[in-house]
């Protein structure tokens, strides 16, 4: 049986599983979609960080990824990144004006 590892190291060796849930958030209408922001998904909405799992558990939490999961982390990274670029021109602005 093996053991478990911290999600993270088993990276490597998910990307299978991950190209599959791409091609099927894809063939949904998210063209978008992409490895890395499924992973970032996973760890922030799912894993929460982390922590120690099992390889059959972690390829099982890829496989139930539901898109509206994926859709709110999707929404709520543009608006931070919005935010952050609003932030951004203001402080531009601010110090092209002095």
């Amino acid at each position: 049986m093996e053991e478990a590892r911290n999600v993270n190291q088993w990276k490597p060796e998910l990307l299978p599983a991950l190209e599959s849930k791409v091609s099927e958030f894809q063939l949904m209408g998210y063209n978008q979609a992409t490895n890395e922001d499924i992973w970032k998904c996973l760890e922030e909405k799912v894993w929460k960080g982390n922590p120690p799992k099992r390889l059959y558990e972690v390829v099982q939490d890829i496989f139930h990824l539901a898109s509206n999961t994926y859709m709110g982390y999707l929404t709520v990274n543009a608006h931070q990144d919005n935010d952050l670029m609003a932030s951004i021109a203001a402080l531009t602005e601010s110090s092209t004006e002095e």
